[in-house]
């Protein structure tokens, strides 16, 4: 039941009707050659001379009797058909976008721990085999275990030696391939997990080409990348190698049934204990029989195969996806007066908070509170925790001690899709799809129309860069944005966030790995897009966060410091030492 579980990537209906078609099929094919025994019957009997005249007649019934056949096992071979196919072709195509979105919900924490390569090949290889098992191999496999036992249960009640003949070997043949499916669940996870390693190694050449080429290294040199496809040749083979012998060996066991049976048809007759007739039937009836399941059982170690790549879809499916129903507090919950009173409330605090990577602690009862319509920086060293301290606002993880509240509310409390209306990132690293600039836009709000497109565009500095594209706002940007500049894309994120319109906005210095003019125009966005919002931001450039309203100092995981520009310069401390040193660094380049 695992196996089928998996194949169906958890959904048994779409087994039901493929299986009863295909036993209906299998049973069906037994009338031609019923009728073929009966037809050769009265044959005899004409050709001896002792045919009744309803004999001849009788003969026509049945040739009319397998023109009908014909069409009618023509007309089931296509609802058979179409119902294994277009049911696997639903699992496919419904399961891929089912676990697309079950990524969305789940926390980036628990997907770090896949490489990038192994989830697109759950999403386009796994769900590709479980779609071959399902409209292939899985309805054949149960309609050709399906068919010796109605077959025993009708033919044991004409002759029960006979039947015990002919499926004597049948649970041998059981027994050798339940012993190959220990043998192979080892194999195939070996061998799945050499072929991940594969696939990602390529990526990893494929992005790294352009080192590979300015070090003039030869692809052959690539000693990674040779090694993974080696243990998958490896793995491959070996597989191979074991299994076929276990399948051979249960074909020609299942096969042995049928000797047996002949053997005995053959001393039963010379003891004038079975009618010739009734031999040609349990002939005929055990070739149709095992024909099927000696098909089964040679694709029964790819069945078995492929329900090892449908069982790693369930297992992600199975991850628990970021907890949280709580509808967030209403922005009407304070009165006029209290807003009044109190413009700079609390929005988003963090109460002894801590968090690990993998057990190592990144962050260690972090106290630290994001008041409404100021700037908060984050400054500190590389390392010191303070991209974390962002994730952890973006819910992207949880944390594990402590807790992240949103006006007073704990953030694991409260709906994750709702909160992240609130929020508006825009980090060093832009990522654009492969789509038009409008379309990239309208991720942020797709309604928006061209008039308050073009109007955040324009703020953001954006505007007049598109209008010079080939096609303005429907040109297409190639993958992740390669065909724009980096101030282009970041100008272009900058506009996705205003139209977005969040109250809170995440800033990774998205100027930082920008030439003089780029930084000056992004500068020039980010201004216009942190009007009256909360803005939280990671600086590089201290000079750049000087009015900021406040100032987290982060150092190994934990703050040291926190206040204004002026009263960290005062405190002497790391923050001052980081101010010295990036005003001498700026001296120098003078």
């Amino acid at each position: 039941m695992g196996a089928i579980k998996n194949i169906t990537v958890g959904d048994y209906s779409k087994i039901k009707k493929p299986a009863m078609m295909n036993i209906a099929a299998n049973i069906f094919n037994i009338v031609p050659f019923a009728l073929s025994i009966e037809a050769v019957n009265l044959i005899f009997r004409l050709s001896s001379g002792v045919a009744m005249p309803k004999d001849k007649i009788a003969l026509w019934v049945i040739a009319a009797a397998m023109l009908l056949y014909m069409t009618v096992m023509a007309y089931f071979e296509k609802l058979s058909y179409r119902s294994a196919f277009t049911g696997a072709y639903n699992v496919s195509a419904e399961g891929r976008v089912k676990l697309a979105e079950h990524l969305r919900r789940l926390p980036l924490g628990f997907l770090s721990k896949y490489d990038p390569a192994d989830l697109s090949s759950m999403l386009i290889t796994d769900f590709a085999m479980a779609e071959t098992g399902l409209s292939h191999h899985l309805p054949q496999l149960i309609g050709a275990l399906v068919m010796p036992l109605l077959a025993f249960l009708g033919l044991v009640w004409i002759d029960w030696r006979m039947s015990m003949a002919m499926f004597a070997a049948l649970p041998i043949a059981i027994l050798i391939m339940f012993l190959a499916v220990k043998v192979q669940n080892k194999l195939s996870k070996a061998q799945i997990q050499a072929k991940l390693s594969a696939a990602a190694r390529i990526e990893e050449y494929l992005q790294g080409l352009r080192i590979i080429k300015a070090y003039n290294m030869e692809g052959e040199k690539f000693s990674r990348l040779k090694s993974a496809y080696l243990a998958l040749k490896t793995s491959s083979i070996k597989q191979e190698a074991l299994l076929g012998p276990f399948i051979l060996l249960s074909i020609a066991v299942v096969r042995a049934g049928l000797t047996f049976m002949i053997l005995l048809g053959v001393y039963l007759i010379s003891q004038s204990d079975l009618s010739v007739m009734n031999f040609v039937m349990f002939l005929v009836i055990g070739a149709r029989v095992f024909d099927p399941l000696t098909k089964a059982l040679t694709n029964f170690a790819e069945f078995r195969y492929f329900s090892i790549a449908g069982g790693r879809i369930l297992s992600l499916m199975d991850a628990k996806e970021q907890e949280g129903t709580e509808e967030l507090p209403q922005e009407n919950s304070l009165n006029t007066e209290e807003k009044t009173k109190n413009p700079h409330r609390n929005l988003i605090e963090f109460k002894d908070v801590s968090f690990s990577y993998n057990d190592k602690e990144v962050l260690s009862r972090i106290n630290l509170k994001f008041t409404e319509n100021t700037l908060t920086a984050l400054v500190g060293k590389s390392g010191s925790g303070k991209s974390t301290v962002m994730k952890l606002i973006a819910r992207f993880y949880d944390c594990n001690n402590g807790a992240v509240l949103y006006q007073g509310k704990n953030l694991k409390t409260l709906n994750p899709e709702a909160f992240m209306r609130n929020i508006s990132m825009v980090f060093q690293d832009v990522y654009l799809f492969k789509d038009t600039v409008r379309n990239n836009l309208l991720f942020a709000k797709p309604d928006a129309d061209d008039e308050e497109l073009i109007s955040v565009c324009k703020k953001a500095q954006c505007h007049n860069f598109i209008m010079n594209l080939p096609n303005g706002y429907d040109t297409m940007v190639g993958e992740g944005g390669q065909t724009l500049s980096g101030g282009e894309k970041q100008r272009i994120s900058i506009a996705r966030a205003m139209l977005k319109d969040a109250k809170i906005i995440l800033l990774d210095e998205a100027t930082a790995s920008l030439d003089a003019e780029n930084e000056f125009w992004v500068q020039q966005a980010i201004n216009n897009l942190i009007k009256d919002k909360t803005v939280i931001v990671i600086a590089h450039r201290l000079n750049t966060i000087v009015a900021a309203d406040n100032i987290a100092v982060l150092d190994d995981g934990r703050i040291t410091e926190q206040g204004t520009h002026q009263e960290l310069i005062k405190n002497n401390k790391l923050y001052n030492k980081l101010w010295q040193m990036q005003m001498s660094d700026n001296e120098t380049d003078e």
